[in-house]
């Protein structure tokens, strides 16, 4: 294989393990940001997968090739209602967000597994027909060097995340939405005495992160699994959350560090076919991206400060 085709391989794949875990980051990002913590993010993924899947495998044949773009947004429908349980018990009851969001994630996988025997009477979904398969771009892919590695065979919907991680970055920092979501994150006491809505931006924080939560599970479920059972969204959550901070909280950062996972996790399936890493036995690179999620956690969580609010219940005073 050439140089060129090696590194068009390369980034390929990490565009397609990246995609999932960017928009699942930026997710916790907008939730975090507004004071919530969401460690829920694993089992909103799982329901995403769930819901994409189960649409794909209903809606192909009237739908077509449109059917895997389609079921991303539903994923991210169900994402959204998913999160909507641990925006009220947080927000509304005030219960701690940690245990909230480990119930989410515990119910989630029993609860997709559950609807799958009751909808296919197995413990697994059958393979989807159309999937999130690869894309060239008209005349970019005909540039010399530059056209193969970026835009010929690629993963279209790892630069759609890449423009939404452009827009939630200008949305937090260039934006009244995003200076108030902030200020509820940071002082929810001095937000209030403003008038900015707390529990309102609260909540809107919890749901755009089930919207693209979800969405990242829905793209996981029809790019590299094909079907759904309860090993589809094995810790995509959890290195997501690592992502989230690992990148300060940063849509920006977020992303560059979900590329960076994203990378670690391809080589597991690429790795065979790369100089030097082929040599690796195959068990040390599939368990080498939660072992980096591991050190990255330990390394960076205590000297990375988030929001001040974050994990803090709010009660509005009389």
């Amino acid at each position: 294989m050439s140089t060129v085709g090696l590194i068009a391989l390369i980034l390929t794949s990490t565009l397609v393990y990246s995609t999932p875990l960017i928009l699942t980051a930026l997710g916790g990002t907008f939730s975090e940001r507004s004071g919530i913590v969401n460690v829920g993010l694993e089992g909103i993924m799982v329901m995403g997968a769930f819901s994409a899947v189960v649409f794909n495998l209903s809606m192909a044949d009237q739908l077509g090739a449109w059917t895997p773009w389609v079921a991303i947004l539903v994923g991210g429908g169900v994402g959204v209602l998913f999160s909507l349980l641990h925006a009220v018990a947080t927000i509304s009851f005030r219960a701690d967000h940690i245990i909230s969001g480990t119930v989410v994630n515990l119910m989630a996988p029993a609860l997709g597994v559950f609807l799958i025997k009751v909808l296919y009477q197995k413990g697994q979904t059958d393979n989807i027909s159309y999937n999130l398969g690869y894309f060239s771009f008209p005349v970019l892919k005909d540039i010399p060097v530059i056209g193969t590695i970026f835009f010929k065979n690629t993963f279209l919907p790892a630069y759609l995340a890449i423009l939404v991680a452009v827009l939630a970055w200008y949305i937090i920092y260039k934006t009244r939405f995003g200076l108030r979501l902030r200020s509820v994150g940071e002082n929810p006491q001095a937000a209030d005495t403003l008038g900015i809505n707390v529990y309102k931006f609260r909540y809107a924080g919890v749901l755009i992160s089930g919207l693209l939560g979800g969405m990242g599970g829905a793209i996981f479920a029809q790019s590299i699994s094909g079907n759904f059972s309860a090993g589809t969204i094995v810790g995509q959550g959890f290195i997501s959350m690592a992502a989230m901070i690992f990148g300060k909280w940063n849509p920006l950062g977020a992303m560059g560090a979900a590329l960076f996972f994203g990378f670690a996790q391809s080589l597991s399936i690429i790795g065979a076919q790369l100089p030097v890493i082929s040599s690796i036995p195959p068990v040390l690179l599939q368990i080498a991206p939660y072992l980096l999620t591991v050190i990255v956690l330990v390394l960076f969580l205590g000297k990375a400060s988030g929001p001040k609010a974050g994990g803090k219940n709010y009660i509005k005073s009389k």
